[in-house]
Order: C-alpha cells, then structure tokens, then sequence
C-alpha cells in the first residue's frame, strides 16, 4: 500500500517543490514516466527530447539516492501512448490511497493524470506550484483590477511585493526599465571579444538517452550532435555562474543584437534550466543583484535580465492560464497559410532566417529577437496559421513549455490574441534586421528593396500585410502613417510589391 503517490514531471525536477511537503520514503513514493506523446503531440527536436529525459533520469537517481521509493517508467522498458495510459496501467498494479501532483505546465497533461484517477476512483491532489516569484492567485487577482494586462505594470508590481531593485519604496536608480540603454547593435565589426559558454559533456546516462532518442525519434527535424546543455542542478548552477561572470555585463546593451555565426553572444542560456526548474527564479535574480552591488554588472543589463524573470516570465504564466482554453482559437488576423517549408531545413538565401532557422535546427535555441523578429516576424508576414507557428516553438525550442510559449508565439509575436499582450503587431521590414544585426551584409537580397530580383522578402510581405489589413491599421494610432505611405506609392509600384509577393509565395510555400 503506497499512501501518496507523488508524481514528479519532467518540468518539475526541484526538490524545494510543495510535492515533498509531508512525504515520508516509508510510507509514500514517486513515480515518473516517459511517455511518447510528449515527445510526438508535436514532432520535438531531439535535442528537446534529450533535455527533458536526461534531466529525469538524473533527478531520478537523485531521489534514489536520497532513500525515495521511485518508480521510473522508461522508453526503453515499454512505451505507453501517454501519460493517461501509463498513471493507470500503474494504478492497476500497485495499491495507492491518493495522487499527488504540483500544477503541470500544461493544461493537456493535467488532464491526462485526471482521467487516469477518475477511472481508478482514486483522488487527485494538484499543489500550488512555488516554484514561481508570484504568489498563488496574485495574478489572477490583479489581472481582475485591470482592462489591459500590461506587463510593466505587473512588473513594478512584484518589485514592489519583493523589494527586488527597490530602495525606499522607488526604484534603484530612479528608472522601473532601462529599455532605452538596452537596444544597441553591434559595430561593423561586430560584438566585441566573448568568452564561449560553459559546454556540459553528456555522461553515460545521456548518452544512453541520445541512443535512444536516435533510435525512436530519428526523423524529427533537429540535430541531436552535439547536445551539451546542463542536466543536473549542478551543472545548473555553473551555467548560472557562468553567464554572471562572462555574459551579465554586456547583456543589457546588446540583448537586441544578432551577428552571424554568433548563436549565444550576450544572452544566459538559462531558460531552459529554469524551466525545468534545476533553477530557481529567486537565486538567479539574487545572482545577477550581487553583480551589481559588487560593480561587476552595471544596472541596465541587470534591471533587463531581472525584468525578463520577475516580469516577463510570471507574465506569460499569469496569461496562460488565466486563458488557458483561449489560446488555440485566437486568430484576430484571420491568418490561414500554412507554415513554410523553410522553417523545417533552413535551406534559403535569406541571410537572417537561414541563420536564425539553421541556429534552431542545430542547438534547439535562439534568442529572443531571432524568435520575435526575425522566425516569428516572417510568419506573421507571411500569414501562417497561429497553431503551426505555435507548434513548430514548441516543437524546436529546447525550453519551450506551453505556459511559457504559447503566450509568447500566439499573442506577442502573432498578434492573435488581437492586442491582449501587446498594443500593436511587431510587424517590421528587412531594415530593422539590417539596423540590429549583421545579417543582411552577407546577403543576396537588399533590405530596402520590396521589388524587383534583389527585394528583400520581408521587406516585400512586409508591404503586403499592411495592403492585407490598411483597413483596421489605418485606424491604428502607430500604423496609421505606414498606410498613408503605402497609399502614397504610386498604383504601379504598389501592384509590382504585391506581385512580388505573389512569386514569393508559389515559390516558398
């Protein structure tokens, strides 16, 4: 007789988590499992897949060390759909009073545990997830206050709950947000010296799950060569001290920039450590905070590191479930394309998203502008059905979890949630790539051209989308003068643009 149950996800590998709160290893156990639908409900880069099964694996042994009782389903020892299928297989063998689980990340896999409980009339405890600076209700709370959810306000919020970058109840340097100090690019030539990040070679354990993953998922899209992000807590914690020493400084100014052949240049590598929680928020920002007490970090780049965890990240998380159902209906842009082909290979004289797709396929990361402005950017040029473009974040991105991606893709970088997240589309031509990168030097297409053989595709359907929608942008108090500068082209060059674009999409689709 097992009296709790404890299921420990893959997204939930802390053991300051409220799951162990009150277990005993005599009287209660963990269970975990690998099951095939979170690697194939969309076709997961390998890379993603070893991530979240290596880290399993590992916390697994941690546990067993440790005197738990843990019962370890794997894919190697019998494969079950799902994890519906898996909790209720086991629950047909062992003897459990109750169930006990913390918030999963996504609202598809607490129902999968559901329906396995009910079936088995067993009950179901899902615990607050403390894992986050927010308190439990805190957002849907403030959210209840406001006609707009707007991610400043809620982040002056926490500051103002925490005392994180306050001092006498203002903010430490008098500023909430240093935005203005942090959206440099780079010299012509290029970012200045970087030290390489730490690389975490696989031991046998992943090893083992590399084989695996080759063997079973060995036609998703991805390289699995070459894998090398942390997987334990201890190698958590080196790549957080690894960023603060070598990469804190000179985040804040060039957090925006993107350079070729440069995957990680200033950024922290840390989401999808955090995301698995082998980190925790609090300490990271206590990290980054020490830097600038010690002069080791000026403000700008630590205020801009802490608002993307404290703000930005609760953010997104506060949204996803407080429209949790919504979120895959949304299509404000009425967008019905469907993804390239490009967005799978990566083969294409687009220097920017030749880089930016080619970076995905062989690392399962990019950065926050690749993922805005440069992948994000031509699919809602282009139109691409919101759900394909969600699927394919989700799908490629090593950190990506659905409370975190989801919001992120459908409502910031589509605009699909018609302006809950972000006032405006982040629409833009190929000259803002050629403005914050070094892209459009090694490229055959020119960034101010939106016709003829050297038009820049962006720059092209950048024109076609504000011709798609001049109707309700023209309206729109920040887009209102780009259609007056659409309509002031003459009738020709506007029809040469749109026939452009016409090419562009028998060509790429």
């Amino acid at each position: 007789m097992i009296r709790t149950l404890a299921i420990v996800l893959g997204d939930q590998l802390n053991l300051d988590s409220a799951l162990f709160d009150g277990l005993d290893p005599q009287q209660d156990a963990i269970w975990m499992a690998e099951v095939v639908e979170e690697s194939t409900h969309v076709p997961s880069h390998p890379q993603r897949i070893v991530l979240f099964l290596s880290a399993m694996r590992h916390f697994a042994a941690q546990l067993r060390d440790q005197a738990w009782c843990v019962h370890y389903q794997t894919l190697d020892d019998k494969t079950y759909a799902d994890f519906e299928q898996a909790l209720s297989d086991f629950l047909h063998q062992v003897s459990v009073q109750q169930v006990q689980v913390v918030l999963p990340g996504e609202a598809r896999v607490l129902h999968r545990l559901k329906a396995a409980c009910e079936a088995h009339q067993i009950r179901l405890n899902v615990l607050a997830d403390r894992h986050f600076m927010a308190l439990p209700g805190e957002f849907k709370t403030w959210l209840a206050q406001r006609k707009k959810p707007t991610m400043e306000y809620w982040y002056r919020a926490l500051r103002q709950r925490t005392g994180i970058l306050m001092q006498s109840g203002k903010p430490v340097g008098g500023r909430w947000n240093y935005d203005a100090d942090n959206r440099e690019a780079f010299a012509k030539q290029g970012p200045p010296p970087l030290t390489p990040p730490l690389r975490f070679e696989p031991d046998a354990l992943t090893q083992a799950v590399m084989t695996l993953v080759a063997q079973r998922f060995g036609e998703h899209a991805g390289d699995l060569n070459g894998f090398d992000w942390p997987v334990t807590r201890e190698q958590a914690l080196s790549a957080l001290d690894d960023f603060v020493r070598h990469r804190l400084a000179l985040f804040g100014r060039f957090q925006d920039a993107m350079w070729p052949n440069q995957a990680w240049l200033f950024h922290s590598l840390l989401s999808a450590a955090l995301n698995v929680k082998l980190l925790n928020p609090r300490e990271v920002i206590q990290a980054a905070l020490e830097a600038y007490e010690t002069g080791a970090a000026p403000l700008n780049a630590v205020e801009g590191f802490v608002r993307q965890i404290l703000g930005w990240r609760e953010y997104v998380r506060g949204l996803y479930w407080a429209y949790q159902g919504e979120w895959l209906q949304w299509n404000a842009l009425a967008a019905q394309a469907d993804l390239p082909r490009v967005y799978w290979h990566g083969d294409t004289d687009m220097a920017c998203m030749r880089e930016a797709v080619g970076q995905v396929l062989r690392y399962g990361y990019g950065h926050h502008i690749q993922r805005l402005m440069v992948t994000g950017l031509f699919a809602l040029l282009w139109g691409v059905q919101p759900k394909q473009v969600h699927e394919w974040y989700l799908a490629m991105f090593v950190d990506a979890i659905a409370w975190v991606e989801m919001p992120n893709v459908i409502g910031m970088s589509q605009f699909a949630d018609g302006g809950l997240m972000a006032s405006k589309p982040y629409i833009a031509s190929g000259q803002y790539i050629h403005k914050m990168s070094g892209y459009c030097a090694e490229c055959r297409f020119n960034p101010k051209q939106a016709e003829g053989a050297q038009a820049c595709p962006f720059t092209t359907l950048y024109w076609a989308f504000i011709d798609r929608h001049q109707a309700w942008l023209s309206t729109h108090p920040r887009l209102a003068m780009q259609v007056k500068h659409w309509l002031n082209m003459s009738a020709q060059k506007r029809e040469a643009i749109l026939r452009q674009a016409q090419d562009l999409r028998r060509n790429m689709a």
